[in-house]
């Protein structure tokens, strides 16, 4: 897998907007996360040009207005940050993961269901 760009938690923001509107332009990025954040138009601008220069969006100028698409799929960069948090936190270990969340919480009976449904799934394709 290719080394993909670190990203801020604000700079993931943007990216939610471009991964799920792209081409987007500018004013329509910043109409959206004003709504949401409390950011200023001036910041939003500045996690745009930062995610250029990092190299997980690119832009074409159309007369006055930048339109961003990504340079990075949202599921490449999730898979890369899944892959390091349990690195980081479990050695790698998925069922240490599972079972430090489950000591700290409960799931749905549908939850675990789904959970065995997936896994029975994955055991049947050797993909376990």
């Amino acid at each position: 897998m290719k080394k993909l760009p670190q990203i801020s938690e604000a700079e993931y923001e943007v990216m939610k907007i471009v991964w799920k509107n792209a081409p987007i332009s500018t004013n329509e990025v910043t109409d959206r996360l004003v709504r949401t954040t409390d950011w200023s138009p001036k910041t939003i601008q500045t996690l745009l040009k930062r995610l250029v220069q990092k190299g997980a969006l690119t832009f074409e100028k159309n007369s006055r207005v930048f339109v961003y698409t990504p340079l990075v799929k949202q599921d490449e960069y999730l898979d890369q940050e899944n892959n390091s948090f349990l690195k980081r936190f479990y050695d790698g270990n998925i069922a240490s993961m599972l079972t430090n969340y489950l000591d700290k919480d409960t799931l749905s009976d549908e939850e675990i269901s789904d959970l065995q449904n997936i896994l029975s799934a994955r055991k049947g394709k050797g993909a376990i």
